[in-house]
């Protein structure tokens, strides 16, 4: 099994997707976030990353199959949260 951020780094989404969330993610709070994009807010970095990860996989499984509960604001978020928990992950990692 892969650490969060070497499976994180594998990820290949559309640079649209990509870029939008580059906006959100200097004003993440996860204490907000988490509890709606994973039902939980307790978790450590890894833990939520792990959890975001396979969230965020069955959304780009629904944008890939054009199903009409594809949501694109979500799809945001949820890579918003990715990007914030991989900062918070590398900078434990630094301390």
């Amino acid at each position: 099994m892969q650490d969060p951020l070497s499976r994180l780094a594998t990820l290949r989404r559309p640079p649209l997707l990509v870029e939008a969330a580059r906006f959100g993610v200097d004003a993440y709070d996860r204490t907000a976030a988490l509890p709606r994009l994973i039902g939980a807010a307790a978790r450590g970095p890894a833990q939520a990353l792990m959890a975001l990860i396979e969230r965020e996989a069955d959304l780009e499984a629904r944008r890939r199959a054009g199903t009409g509960d594809y949501r694109p604001a979500r799809h945001v978020e949820l890579i918003v949260a990715l990007m914030g928990e991989a900062r918070l992950l590398r900078a434990a990692a630094l301390s």
